[in-house]
């Protein structure tokens, strides 16, 4: 919910919380115009229910948000770790096969899901190049290609996620 949703939202509920509050003194100011007991006429009880419901509405609508942004805030510091994870696997693999910078390079832009002539473009090398760098990763990772490689984080992550309860 980056950006512009929490503050929509946020002004939607500063409307509503203005329109609750003309309404509640609306109600406030008929029921001393009506005289006591106010609650024998119908159309003091009509707005008197609109306005709490209104009221209500409000403040089950300020809660949502901040449910909402609390959530938004939890995740994103759950995908900070998982994405710091992911890293700290890539590389421990990336050193364990003995990769070389470039090879380092190019494997993480594959695994980005660029395909050869972009990583070619972005490191201004040959495309050749890049398929040579791409076939001493592979044989040092010991996969067949580059679904057999990505696969072969993916499995990583699965088996580092904690099981569904």
């Amino acid at each position: 919910m980056t950006g512009k949703k929490p503050l929509r939202l946020g002004l939607l509920i500063a409307a509503q919380t203005a329109c609750a509050a003309f309404f509640l003194l609306d109600v406030l100011r008929d029921g001393v115009e009506l005289g006591w007991p106010p609650f024998t006429h119908w159309h003091f009880m009509v707005e008197a229910l609109a306005a709490v419901a209104l009221i209500a509405g409000v403040v089950f609508g300020f809660r949502i948000l901040m449910e909402m942004l609390r959530r938004e805030a939890h995740l994103e510091q759950q995908l900070g770790l998982a994405a710091g994870a992911f890293h700290d696997i890539v590389a421990q693999h990336f050193e364990t096969w003995g990769l070389t910078p470039s090879e380092q390079d190019v494997a993480l832009l594959t695994l980005k899901g660029l395909a050869i002539p972009e990583i070619a473009h972005m490191r201004g090398n040959a495309e050749g190049t890049v398929k040579a760098h791409l076939g001493a990763i592979y044989r040092k990772a010991g996969v067949s290609g580059r679904g057999a490689f990505l696969a072969y984080f993916i499995e990583e992550l699965m088996e580092a996620a904690p099981a569904p309860s």
